[in-house]
């Protein structure tokens, strides 16, 4: 099931469908309604090619904001194909730089409670220019596509009721060799901070709180489950 879902676009070194997945009612996400990646400032004209061909017409850019990141900066050679940038942290926020934007632990997902807590506002408003997108497929994405491509996955997933295992075995699918050695520094893994994270969340409930409207929210669900 996973490795089709896995796309070799020349250039790129994460990027995926979000289609495959199980959802808790037996069903699957569907194929090319929303990709993660990292980010398309890698991709040669061949891997733009791939992206444009597969369908996708709107790009979501997750950043932080406050901070500069040249490495998401791109433009796209295919005018169809809509851009869209949302903040997603915020590390003007001194709390949150101590504790987690200057350690290496801002690679984890044991990040993901605070920033969750924080910034619900911030994560609707992502999930939100997904169910705006016009026809075409979506694709999101930060700079490695690890984090916070990781926490949108997360709540998309997880609207779209798909089961709790497969959120994780797709987290799975973006490799950081060092990211079980520092979670079991803090006597964790990640298997047991995302399934606690998700055990936790009410994603609609969360995201409406946040701002998104059940309109957009059904636009999501659409994409990913037809």
């Amino acid at each position: 099931m996973m490795q089709n879902r896995i796309l070799d676009w020349q250039g790129s070194k994460n990027v995926r469908d979000l289609g495959g997945l199980r959802t808790t009612d037996g069903g699957l996400t569907r194929f090319g309604g929303i990709l993660r990646a990292d980010t398309p400032a890698r991709l040669t004209e061949a891997g733009w090619a791939a992206l444009y061909e597969y369908g996708i017409r709107t790009i979501v850019t997750l950043c932080t904001h406050g901070l500069s990141e040249p490495e998401l900066d791109f433009v796209s050679p295919y005018p169809e194909i809509k851009t869209v940038r949302v903040a997603i942290e915020d590390v003007t926020n001194r709390e949150f730089v101590e504790k987690w934007a200057s350690t290496d632990f801002w690679s984890t997902p044991l990040y993901y409670p605070d920033a969750l807590a924080l910034w619900p506002e911030r994560h609707a408003a992502a999930i939100a220019a997904i169910g705006q997108a016009g026809p075409g497929g979506v694709l999101f994405h930060c700079i490695r596509g690890h984090d916070r491509t990781g926490i949108i996955s997360l709540l998309l997933l997880s609207l779209a009721g798909v089961a709790p295992e497969d959120v994780l075995a797709d987290y799975a699918q973006s490799v950081d060799p060092e990211r079980e050695t520092l979670l079991a520094s803090r006597q964790t893994t990640t298997r047991e901070v995302l399934l606690g994270v998700q055990a936790a969340l009410d994603a609609e409930t969360y995201l409406l709180s946040g701002g998104a409207s059940a309109e957009e929210l059904a636009a999501v669900r659409a994409r990913l489950l037809g």
